[in-house]
């Protein structure tokens, strides 16, 4: 009987020990069949993207995907590196105006085929503007994954005692507007803040008035050109008449100047929602609005810039089709409303602002109506290096220090034998 009870035990620990080792070599089977997917992120995207993963392997068990975050400051020579060295991820986060570069090293997978047979990417479900920033040389190299513009920020009451119950919507309101407020404010104040260490409100202002910033084939500059001589002219006027203080040193904070009236307008990023709601004190909650950039005259609206990060795959990867359905999934309205509630980030699909936590925000509206009208700054690797010598430029004219003839004549120097290397290129077929 003992011997019998014995031998049970034994069976049934047997059983138990193959039980073990087959569960054992499904789980590795699993682990071997799996594809991880790597995925390079920029800043605070890369902490936060991993919120939405777990979602992702679960609807795709053969998929893992692991993350790589990567200090902004650091990205773009990281990315180099990796080209250089044939290291590069599958997949990655790239700012809207990186892609032109790396298309250029034919880094880049032409996602034209892959958008063509998917359910989900579609580019009439973008804006227009945004998605154009993508497409070089009629193929698309990235997929819009959260958008970016600048639009007005302003004191509604400040407006009010101007005489103005609505936002300007041309220039001449704008300036208009200014004047006003100068007057009531006082000589130690101002009416908007132009700083000179930012240069998108110059490029957005020449190509509200139609400049294309540069030309013939983007291989010189267009700056002393008739479209962004008038909108440089048109700026400087603020710094002039002292609409708009010269130089960043007077202004300590940006929101304590628009909380003690210092100024009341400043063209800036949807990032900015969330630090007036923290920084500008209680009574001010209901007297600051948004609303999209005055445009040259009633027949040119404002245009803004194209601006945010895209998704592209590298051409390298052997994980194209499991990456691309990150990408997919990423672009679904229900992860693109499930990012913006965790990073505030504006989501690229339309069909995602629909949803309350974005269509009762009345701050985002002024963003939404924006993207209606956004253009994408040059398409080449240079560009970066062209608007720093904008601002450069910019600052020295509203110093007084260059007229804006002189300024611009300069600019378009600079900005000539910065291009002479492309203009090399083209010439000889090697673009």
């Amino acid at each position: 009987m003992f011997t019998q009870q014995v031998n049970s035990l034994i069976r049934s620990w047997i059983w138990r020990l193959l039980f073990l080792g087959a569960a054992g070599l499904s789980c590795s089977r699993q682990a071997q069949d799996s594809v991880t997917v790597v995925f390079w992120a920029m800043g605070n995207e890369g902490e936060n993207v991993q919120k939405l993963i777990p979602g992702f392997e679960k609807e795709n068990p053969g998929i893992r995907v692991r993350v790589q975050q990567i200090p902004w400051t650091a990205a773009h020579e990281k990315l180099l590196t990796a080209y250089a060295g044939n290291s590069l991820p599958d997949m990655c986060q790239l700012g809207n105006t990186w892609v032109p570069e790396f298309s250029m090293l034919n880094g880049l997978e032409d996602l034209d085929p892959w958008v063509e047979g998917s359910g989900v990417v579609k580019p009439e479900k973008y804006f227009t503007g945004i998605w154009e920033t993508n497409v070089i040389d009629s193929s698309s190299f990235g997929i819009p994954w959260y958008v970016d513009t600048r639009v007005l920020y302003y004191r509604k009451d400040i407006f009010e005692r101007a005489g103005y119950s609505r936002p300007p919507k041309t220039w001449k309101e704008w300036f208009d507007l200014a004047q006003k407020i100068k007057r009531t404010a006082g000589e130690d104040n101002y009416a908007v803040f132009l700083p000179t260490n930012e240069w998108a409100p110059f490029v957005a202002a020449g190509l509200q008035a139609g400049s294309s910033l540069l030309k013939d084939n983007n291989q010189y500059g267009d700056f002393s050109g008739p479209e962004f001589t008038e909108s440089f002219k048109f700026l400087l006027t603020f710094y002039q008449d002292k609409l708009a203080p010269v130089g960043i040193t007077h202004v300590t904070s940006i929101y304590q100047g628009i909380a003690d009236g210092f100024f009341a307008m400043y063209i800036t990023g949807p990032w900015n929602i969330g630090e007036f709601r923290r920084r500008l004190p209680d009574h001010l909650q209901d007297q600051w609005m948004t609303a999209p950039l005055p445009g040259p005259d009633e027949n040119r609206p404002g245009v803004s810039l194209a601006g945010g990060s895209s998704l592209v795959l590298f051409r390298s990867s052997e994980r194209k089709a499991e990456a691309w359905k990150f990408v997919e999934y990423l672009s679904r309205v229900d992860q693109q409303v499930a990012f913006y509630e965790i990073t505030g980030n504006l989501p690229a699909v339309r069909e995602a602002w629909n949803d309350t936590s974005l269509a009762n925000n009345r701050y985002i509206r002024a963003f939404y109506d924006q993207m209606e009208h956004v253009v994408p700054t040059p398409k080449i690797p240079e560009w970066e290096q062209i608007a720093m010598k904008v601002q450069q430029y910019a600052e020295a004219a509203s110093m007084n220090l260059l007229t804006a003839e002189d300024a611009l004549e300069q600019l378009d120097r600079d900005v000539n034998n910065i291009l002479e290397k492309r203009r090399w290129m083209i010439a000889r077929g090697r673009q």
